[in-house]
């Protein structure tokens, strides 16, 4: 291993309304595995895990669909070797496995069925017999919300999982969900797992002010908008040769769908910002991320020591308020209706009696 420093995630933050402390960067176990053609072989996995846990980390996020499993089976095994499994805050996520059982209607998405199998088989890959967090990976548009709240409930009593999170949801579904269990006194989802960066900030519409309200913790996911905001890529969105040369719209819907000249304005505004800071536009844009309301923890991967390492440093400074201020600017998000009209008229006689409101809900920016 290197034995370049590493800054301390010891700082850990209380994750949404819960007791759960968890590090402030997240490692996502995405690139755990070689089976879809990328990503780090069983020894460098090791390593990543190792490193990051070396640093105070102790949340680390996976999938019964990353790697088609077996991002799972390493980080079981990887306990296993350590003996470690109550240090690590493991989470896990159902509903997208159904690609191991092709022809089978109810191997996918959030039904009782489905979710339960999903769990049982993440259990025995991870080989622990519970998890820390279960994540709702995605929105299945059919199975009734109240089905998914009350299996989850069952779960947690059972002990098989500890909290309950979701994922790529609509905040309406997340909220329906939040109160139907509230006022069913069943366990309540207390985290949100969703895409979050300079590049994509579509959340602060109606998922931050949400989880600010409900006491929802935030762990974004993609913070380098599938490697945008990290400077190497150039301004062009035909590809070339490898991966990392340019965006390739043809091989990846995540590259198409930041190709667009706003995007790059965004991309040169971090690598200035970089610059003036004498850090890298990625070690930018994560800090960037880490310091909105409402994040919790920020998810991070990583395919190589070094490219954690430099993850790491990410919080190892503050951004100066002009700096940040520009970050802000290049990136504003249109607000849209009805949320632009709100604040348009925030000091609107007619609703402040001829007052002046001085104070903005925190997820609103100019």
């Amino acid at each position: 291993m290197s034995n370049s420093p590493v800054p301390s995630l010891a700082a850990y933050n209380v994750l949404g309304r819960s007791g759960l402390r968890v590090s402030p960067l997240c490692l996502g176990a995405m690139t755990f595995g070689t089976e879809w053609g990328w990503g780090a072989p069983k020894d460098t996995v090791f390593s990543l895990l190792d490193r990051y846990m070396e640093a105070g980390g102790n949340f680390v996020d996976t999938a019964d669909l990353y790697t088609g499993g077996t991002s799972e089976r390493l980080i079981g095994e990887w306990m296993r070797e350590r003996q470690n499994r109550d240090q690590v805050v493991l989470a896990t996520k159902f509903t997208l496995g159904a690609g191991a059982q092709r022809g089978n209607p109810n191997a996918g998405g959030n039904g009782r069925k489905a979710l339960v199998r999903s769990l049982e088989a993440s259990l025995m890959r991870l080989q622990t017999d519970y998890v820390d967090l279960y994540w709702l990976h995605a929105w299945d548009t059919v199975t009734p919300v109240e089905e998914v709240v009350r299996t989850l409930d069952d779960l947690v009593s059972r002990g098989l999982v500890r909290h309950i999170g979701l994922s790529d949801t609509p905040a309406w579904y997340a909220a329906r969900a939040w109160s139907i269990a509230e006022a069913l006194g069943r366990e309540k989802v207390i985290a949100l797992q969703l895409e979050y960066s300079l590049a994509e900030r579509a959340i602060e519409r109606e998922h931050v002010p949400m989880a600010l309200e409900l006491g929802l913790g935030i762990t974004p996911w993609s913070p380098l908008a599938a490697g945008l905001l990290t400077g190497k890529f150039e301004r062009g969105f035909k590809g070339g040769e490898g991966r990392l040369s340019t965006f390739d719209v043809s091989k990846s819907p995540m590259h198409a769908k930041y190709a667009s000249d706003h995007k790059f304005d965004i991309v040169d505004a971090v690598v200035e910002v970089a610059r003036e800071l004498g850090k890298t536009p990625a070690q930018v844009a994560l800090n960037w991320v880490t310091k909105r309301p409402g994040v919790t923890s920020t998810i991070i991967g990583a395919t190589k020591l070094h490219q954690l390492d430099e993850n790491l440093q990410a919080l190892a400074f503050d951004l100066p308020e002009p700096l940040a201020a520009k970050l802000d600017a290049a990136s504003a998000l249109d607000l849209g209706f009805p949320y632009a009209w709100f604040k348009a008229g925030a000091n609107n006689p007619m609703m402040s009696g001829g007052t002046s409101i001085s104070a903005e809900p925190p997820w609103w920016r100019a």
